[in-house]
């Protein structure tokens, strides 16, 4: 596996790590320089103050400060053109969650459609398209 193909799957889990710990901030901070797509024809939002807007108003975090959610990442496909600094990924995605009433249980899975470029020797997210498909069970 290639270095870059090891920095991309970083950001894919740095994602994962930054949400379910409640670090909107830190969600923000990889999408600063991207845009955030839902299904096809969704415009998206850019910037990371829209980001973490986003953030901020979709997703409820509890007394500990985290959505109380574990995000899996995996089938993981990277495909890249070091020479272009490009790159895209394609990923399943699924969220589960627990609550003291809530048993644990999967709660949305889908996939992502993700692209990259490199700029400055550093890999960077400049483009997620999320693509929720399987819905379970949420707390409002």
């Amino acid at each position: 596996m290639s270095d870059s193909q090891r920095e991309i799957e970083r950001l894919l889990f740095l994602y994962a790590e930054r949400i379910d710990l409640g670090d909107f901030d830190g969600v923000a901070d990889l999408f600063a320089q991207a845009v955030l797509k839902g299904p096809v024809g969704d415009t998206g939002v850019r910037g990371r103050d829209a980001v973490l807007a986003l953030y901020t108003a979709s997703t409820r975090r509890y007394e500990d400060g985290t959505p109380r959610t574990k995000h899996v990442t995996s089938n993981l496909i990277v495909e890249v053109d070091d020479g272009a600094g490009r790159a895209s990924a394609r990923s399943y995605f699924t969220v589960f969650q627990a609550l003291p009433d809530f048993p644990l249980q999967a709660i949305i899975a889908g996939r992502y459609h993700d692209r990259f470029e490199r700029v400055g020797g550093v890999w960077r997210f400049s483009e997620r398209r999320m693509l929720p498909e399987l819905f379970g069970e949420t707390i409002t």
